[in-house]
């Protein structure tokens, strides 16, 4: 014979209605409470029924993951490993499930969404990426279900959104290489229609500017988050007439590209080129040699947007409730931007 709530409820000894409560993480009742619960249903071994409370609640306790693209290219990068770690463990700690879905294309991630929750199967979302003019933001927004976007939205500032200040932590990062003496310093950018990588780009424009130093556009190159982006990036850098001394590069994954490509064609770091990155995975650590990157909190990035959004469901969409987090960033410098004499080239 199956095990019920009242058989729990009379082992713990308290009211049914207290370990339904207990269930769906009511904040009503004690830390000591719940878990004396939660120990009687792991020693009577009683598994609560999820559709039916599904029913009774209206909400599936389930979030869902919107990845921007194909997940078999984006899982090549560790950023969004570490970034979805932080969701699931912070998810987890509040009685939800994860689900991840992905699309080929906006209209494919447009759709996922449609039927994850207009099917009522997850009660809200979570975007991987700002872009501009998103077409999976004006649906969510239509529609009003309950989603956070990790980043930045320009039509829409403000949702509910989890970020870095991109545009300080790229002019921190290029600071850095000013201040090390270097006077041309090139931008390996990502995708032009992701909001961070304009953010960061007007960062270090911002820095150029202020130190007075030239913003040529042949020393900016765009691309993906990839390791060939940053391959590419340094067959076209290096056979200017004038090529750059330094480079800040969008991601950490693509700096292993630079890498790379610098050690096929002879040169060396950070004798012939310094470099600065962005995410401190532990690639970059590992590299040789290993690469300078700014910290930008990548499991706090996930965690906050998980537990932001499940308030946000839990409080119906508060109005009071925070919208906009910003996650601090930090400089970890390595060996791959110490102070060397740039060369002429």
């Amino acid at each position: 014979m199956s095990v019920t709530i009242k058989d729990v409820a009379k082992k713990a000894g308290v009211s049914p209605s207290t370990v339904s409560r207990v269930l769906s993480n009511n904040t009503r009742i004690s830390r000591e409470t719940s878990q004396k619960v939660r120990d009687v249903m792991e020693e009577l071994g009683y598994h609560p029924n999820i559709m039916a409370k599904s029913l009774v609640s209206r909400t599936t306790e389930t979030i869902c993951v919107i990845l921007p693209k194909p997940a078999e290219e984006l899982f090549l990068n560790l950023f969004f490993m570490e970034l979805i770690r932080g969701i699931v463990t912070q998810a987890n700690r509040s009685g939800y499930d994860v689900l991840i879905s992905s699309g080929g294309s906006e209209q494919e991630e447009v759709d996922a969404v449609s039927r994850l929750l207009k099917g009522k199967r997850v009660d809200g979302a979570i975007l991987l990426y700002s872009r501009k003019d998103d077409q999976v933001v004006e649906f969510l927004k239509k529609n009003q279900f309950p989603f956070v976007l990790i980043g930045r939205s320009e039509k829409y500032p403000d949702i509910l959104s989890v970020d870095n200040d991109n545009v300080q932590a790229a002019y921190d990062a290029t600071k850095h290489l000013i201040s090390l003496g270097h006077e041309r310093i090139g931008f390996v950018s990502g995708p032009p229609n992701h909001i961070v990588s304009r953010d960061r780009l007007k960062g270090y424009m911002n820095a150029l500017e202020e130190a007075g130093l030239e913003m040529r556009r042949d020393w900016i190159v765009e691309g993906e988050f990839l390791q060939e982006s940053g391959y590419r990036a340094m067959s076209f850098f290096m056979n200017l007439p004038e090529r750059p001394t330094a480079l800040v590069v969008m991601d950490d994954f693509v700096s292993l590209g630079v890498l790379r490509g610098l050690h096929e064609l002879g040169y060396k770091v950070p004798e012939d080129l310094c470099i600065v990155s962005f995410n401190n995975l532990s690639i970059a650590e590992l590299a040789s040699p290993p690469v300078s990157s700014m910290d930008i909190g990548i499991y706090n990035l996930g965690y906050t947007a998980s537990q932001a959004l499940i308030q946000s469901i839990q409080h119906d969409g508060d109005k009071h409730l925070q919208k906009r987090h910003i996650i601090p960033h930090r400089l970890v410098i390595r060996e791959s931007s110490v102070y060397t004499p740039p060369k002429e080239s």
